[in-house]
């Protein structure tokens, strides 16, 4: 037995932490990437005006701290045994903070917010948008370069970070105060726990958040100067951006008595991708958390869309900079809760055999648009409503779970096919993950409706393993990524159970499934511009 536990005291651990919306979870990781101990904990989002949604910052910081330690308890060993740490975080939350004692002036303003969704609207209609859309347009005719192409087509978003960030300067007068003084810091959840895990030394991000904020030149790799002087935010508060795997620094020894060193930091979605070994240009990672997150691995170029799909840094390890082009829905696991607490069910697993339970949704179309409609770039819209349409006395609740389980389904073929039409590169494979991927029926029917196959991972929180992965290959603790190939576990695989143009609904063969998406998508619209202002 002695030995035993002397040969538990040599082994080492990577340690890794999601940040999520709702939840922060930790794992720890062995050498065979199983989950030896977890420890999660709910992150409770504050809402103090109608459209506005905020974290509070050392709320959070306090439940990084307990998962971490609840982890490594979890897993009965020593906190002097983890290697090192991985962090990965939801992205497009921000605050900002006093440099020199490290006081948040506010709390974290969420990606979900939409305090900015008038300034918004009025910058990308504004003349400025106009005659810089019109002068990128002559430039691509002259020059064909991409950024131009770009540039000419671009649109702002209330995920992104620029106008929140905006409204935060224009509304907190310490922020406007601390910047004159050259004292305010800026940063990202990721930039924020790097701050306070190493007492200050290190106010840093790495390409992959950075990239997601709205303020980051993909093409050039840096901070844009272009944009920061098109709308007046100051470049001196942005930190300093790294690569995805660095030495960050270490954790201070009086976090966790022992000091960690944080080997890499991580955006979600982009970590999720790693995790799922989407290494290649083609392959296509689905995430069905609180919003849905479809990416495809673009290669070494960032992709010009001129359709709404977000070119992304996915990571950047060496010299090696790998791209994503990103679509995204909002609302696929808050449609879910939401039934939740209606109670049309208990149990969450139970959703599937609901679903399956009837042939069709009785023509109920439900739309998932809580915080507005993130879908594609012709369907924007932050004034859009949740709505449930086509009810009727016949209506169950077998019908509503359903329509609502079809929506995300639905929402998942939209985001695809424009990703197809967009990007024009093969697809070589799909993997879905994230809290919505256990369900079968949402799984199948997005197969059914791709007409392709599409894997589940054994494990759901890919965001957690992306990070530890990086992590553990910049410290040797796996060797290349080959071996984290070998390492992935498939849950279950969903094949089309038929062509895609003659997709029947279950158990009907006189019914096909496109009358279905149409309906819903004639429902989508009537759904927006619900809120006038």
């Amino acid at each position: 037995m002695g030995s035993q536990r002397n040969s538990l005291k040599t082994e080492s651990f990577i340690l890794s932490v999601d940040v999520g919306t709702t939840s922060i979870r930790c794992h720890v990781y062995d050498k065979e990437a199983q989950i030896r101990g977890s420890c999660r904990t709910q992150v409770q989002p504050l809402y103090p005006e109608v459209g506005h949604v905020e974290m509070d910052p050392d709320a959070l910081w306090k439940g990084f701290i307990t998962v971490v330690t609840g982890a490594v308890q979890d897993a009965g060993v020593q906190m002097y045994q983890m290697e090192t740490l991985g962090i990965s975080t939801q992205r497009g939350t921000f605050t900002t903070w006093d440099r020199d004692t490290g006081v948040p002036f506010h709390n974290f303003i969420s990606w979900q917010d939409q305090r900015a969704a008038d300034l918004v609207r009025s910058w990308n209609r504004s003349c400025t948008m106009k005659a810089i859309h019109g002068l990128m347009k002559v430039l691509y005719f002259l020059t064909r370069q991409k950024r131009s192409l770009a540039a000419s087509v671009i649109i702002f978003s209330t995920q992104h970070v620029t106008f929140r960030l905006i409204w935060a300067l224009t509304h907190y007068k310490q922020v406007r105060k601390a910047v004159a003084e050259g004292n305010c810091c800026f940063g990202t959840i990721d930039t924020w726990l790097l701050y306070k895990l190493t007492k200050g030394r290190v106010h840093a991000t790495d390409y992959s958040n950075a990239s997601a904020t709205g303020i980051f030149d993909s093409y050039q790799m840096c901070w844009s100067g272009f944009l920061s002087s098109l709308v007046s935010l100051p470049l001196s508060i942005f930190p300093k951006v790294e690569n995805t795997g660095h030495n960050f620094g270490s954790t201070d020894p009086s976090i966790f008595g022992v000091s960690i060193p944080i080997m890499s930091v991580m955006a979600d979605q982009q970590a999720a991708m790693f995790g799922e070994c989407c290494f290649d240009v083609g392959d296509v990672k689905i995430t069905m958390g609180t919003g849905t997150f479809m990416d495809i691995n673009t290669g070494s170029k960032p992709h010009t869309s001129v359709a709404g799909l977000y070119p992304l840094v996915g990571w950047k390890i060496g010299s090696e900079v790998v791209y994503l082009a990103e679509g995204n829905s909002a609302d696929t696991g808050t449609a879910i809760k939401w039934a939740q607490e209606l109670e049309l069910f208990s149990d969450v697993k139970s959703t599937s055999a609901m679903a399956y339970s009837v042939s069709d949704s009785g023509g109920v179309c439900f739309v998932p648009s809580f915080s507005g409609l993130q879908v594609v770039a012709p369907l924007n819209d932050p004034k859009a409503c949740a709505s449930l349409m086509g009810l009727k006395p016949s209506t169950t609740k077998n019908h509503l779970v359903r329509a609502i389980l079809e929506s995300i389904a639905f929402r998942n073929k939209q985001l695809y096919e424009l990703m197809l039409r967009e990007t024009h590169i093969p697809i070589t494979k799909i993997r879905m993950d994230g809290g919505v991927s256990s369900n079968d029926f949402v799984m199948q029917l997005t197969a059914d409706l791709f007409g392709r196959k599409v894997a589940r991972p054994e494990h759901h929180e890919m965001s957690c393993l992306g990070a530890a992965f990086v992590a553990g290959l910049e410290v040797g603790f796996w060797k290349s990524r080959e071996e984290l190939k070998k390492l992935q576990r498939t849950d279950k695989t969903f094949l089309p159970r038929r062509a895609p143009k003659v997709a029947q609904l279950n158990g009907n063969p006189n019914r096909e499934y496109p009358p279905v998406p149409q309906s819903w998508e004639r429902a989508l619209k009537r759904s927006m511009n619900w809120y006038k202002t």
